[in-house]
């Protein structure tokens, strides 16, 4: 690991500034950018961290749903989101192990976009909005691919706002190692209809399934989607297993997901 500097601002408004100076970097929980640093192949002058700022903390319910603070950890969103979104809640608390959700966060996650991750699942599904320093994107505008985001130098994230659903859930296939999404299904049903985000399976990062959206919409339950068909291609390809099987798994994970909604 090479040297950098480390600031903790308290407001955001000082980590904004923080940020401007050449070679700064954000750091949330650091569960990706401190081993990506170990290896030499990041290696910012500067570390931000981000989760001493308390307006970046908590999970409480708010205008249009609940507001969860971009620094607030996986841990803590698993607690204090069940009473409000269950579904939201079960899947923070399946993030890692222990230790990644209790120093991981949520804006974290987001920002890195990692296309295995829960959380973008969850946001996609939801119809979420992100809200950052200078503006407010919705989840359907701020994906834009594998580890990319509508995010621009220096915005950091701060605050997440998830519309509460009638019925949600969250169906993963675990990849055992790292505990992250083979493929993960995030299903919502909303008054105007239904959502389905899918991670872990393209190439593209996070997506949503539009066919099973339709077919979801127009009758809740597993049998609609038994007769729809994914497209391998464009689907990750690695040690774990082929396109077709991760496209298999999609419907597989949507069904799961629709079965246990509540």
């Amino acid at each position: 690991m090479h040297n950098f500097d480390f600031v903790k601002p308290s407001t955001i408004a000082d980590a904004v500034a923080a940020l401007a100076h050449e070679g700064a970097q954000a750091l949330s929980g650091g569960q990706t950018l401190i081993p990506t640093m170990k290896q030499r192949l990041a290696a910012p002058a500067v570390l931000v961290s981000l989760t001493g700022i308390g307006e970046m903390q908590g999970v409480c319910r708010g205008e249009g749903g609940l507001h969860i603070g971009a620094a607030t950890t996986h841990a803590r969103v698993a607690r204090e989101a069940a009473a409000h979104y269950p579904a939201l809640a079960a899947l923070a608390g399946g993030i890692g192990d222990p230790a990644v959700r209790n120093r991981g966060t949520i804006g974290g996650s987001l920002a890195n976009n990692d296309p295995s991750a829960c959380y973008p699942a969850a946001v996609l599904g939801s119809g979420a909005t992100i809200v950052t320093n200078t503006r407010t994107i919705p989840a359907d505008d701020f994906f834009r691919g594998m580890f990319t985001t509508a995010l621009m130098d220096g915005e950091i994230i701060t605050e997440v706002r998830f519309p509460i659903p009638e019925r949600a859930a969250y169906a993963k296939f675990v990849q055992p190692a790292s505990r992250f999404a083979l493929t993960g299904v995030f299903v919502a049903k909303f008054p105007s209809g239904v959502r389905v985000a899918v991670t872990g399976a393209s190439e593209g990062g996070v997506f949503r399934w539009n066919e099973a959206e339709a077919a979801l919409t127009a009758n809740f339950s597993a049998a609609s989607v038994e007769g729809l068909t994914v497209s391998p291609e464009g689907m990750i390809r690695d040690l774990h297993g082929t396109p077709e099987y991760r496209a298999n798994l999609v419907k597989v994970m949507t069904k799961r997901a629709v079965t246990s909604a509540k």
